[in-house]
């Protein structure tokens, strides 16, 4: 190697060591100089903050009611995730209110940071009891729930006032053993009532193929007591369907006025999130925007 080419290598060492030495030095004085920036330029130290600690989205728990399962929030899922939002729609068991409030509040438990908690018809009793003493909970919204005061049931409520059509002649009981010696009975809606009680403005195909899918209730849930009604303590809003058959227009507005609920109206049968899913989603994002 000659003596000219060596000074060259030697050259171009020095300039990489001096360049890798010049990043260092800069990395080193970011925070002194954000910490300058932060008490000298107030205005710089804010933008930075804001830009990079925005508040994340609350988390929409779905709780579905009796004769529906977890597919049935499909729609509003849909419309949620494509605005943002973490979603988590979970399968209520449907065996006691007691029993199912304890499950819900397990979910509740294992999610991180806010979360807006949604029920439909019965899984709104759900929410009012899972619920209570969860401070991650922001919000409560009802789409076409039930919203019990702490000593009421399920069916007195359903019966409060007319226009039901889950009458006992639509229903059909089936008595289930629990594989421990115990026993209950199960509700269905009967496939040849589901369409009007539940969905009346679906096609007839489509109400028999969710007539078929129906998850039931226990008729022990309908008859136990609430023990707590969180929507006392949580902010909450309200969806009411002027063309329920399933849990009358009238009963609805007694709960939603009674919880202080911001409430809204939509001409759509029970299965709401079905039909006019837009107008429930419109719903959770006004509640997940003002407890924000």
């Amino acid at each position: 190697m000659s003596r000219r080419h060596t000074q060259s290598v030697r050259r171009t060492r020095r300039a990489v060591l001096a360049v890798t030495g010049a990043v260092a030095l800069v990395a080193a004085a970011v925070p002194a100089v954000a910490s300058s920036s932060a008490s000298s330029d107030g205005k710089t130290a804010v933008a930075v903050t804001t830009a990079s600690h925005s508040p994340a989205k609350p988390t929409v728990l779905l709780v579905h009611g009796a004769w529906a399962d977890s597919s049935s929030w499909s729609p509003v899922i849909d419309q949620l995730q494509a605005q943002g939002y973490p979603v988590q729609a979970l399968a209520n068991p449907l065996r006691g209110l007691t029993s199912d409030a304890a499950y819900v509040k397990s979910r509740i438990e294992s999610i991180e940071g806010p979360v807006v908690l949604v029920g439909h018809s019965y899984g709104g009793a759900v929410i009012s009891e899972a619920a209570a003493q969860e401070p991650n909970v922001k919000a409560l919204v009802y789409v076409a729930a039930f919203a019990p005061d702490r000593g009421e049931t399920i069916g007195a409520l359903a019966a409060k006032d007319p226009g039901s059509h889950a009458t006992p002649d639509a229903l059909n009981p089936v008595p289930f053993d629990t594989g421990s010696g115990a026993s209950g009975v199960d509700l269905y809606i009967k496939p040849d009532k589901y369409r009007d009680v539940f969905a009346a403005s679906l096609s007839a195909r489509r109400a028999n193929s969710l007539a078929a899918v129906q998850r039931p209730v226990s008729a022990v849930a309908l008859e136990e007591t609430a023990t707590d009604a969180a929507w006392q303590d949580i902010p909450s809003w309200y969806l009411v369907t002027r063309q329920d058959h399933a849990l009358p227009p009238a009963t609805q507005r007694f709960m939603a006025q009674r919880a202080h609920a911001h409430t809204s109206e939509v001409n759509a049968p029970h299965a709401v999130m079905l039909t006019r899913p837009d107008a429930v989603t419109g719903l959770i994002r006004h509640a997940a925007t003002a407890t924000r």
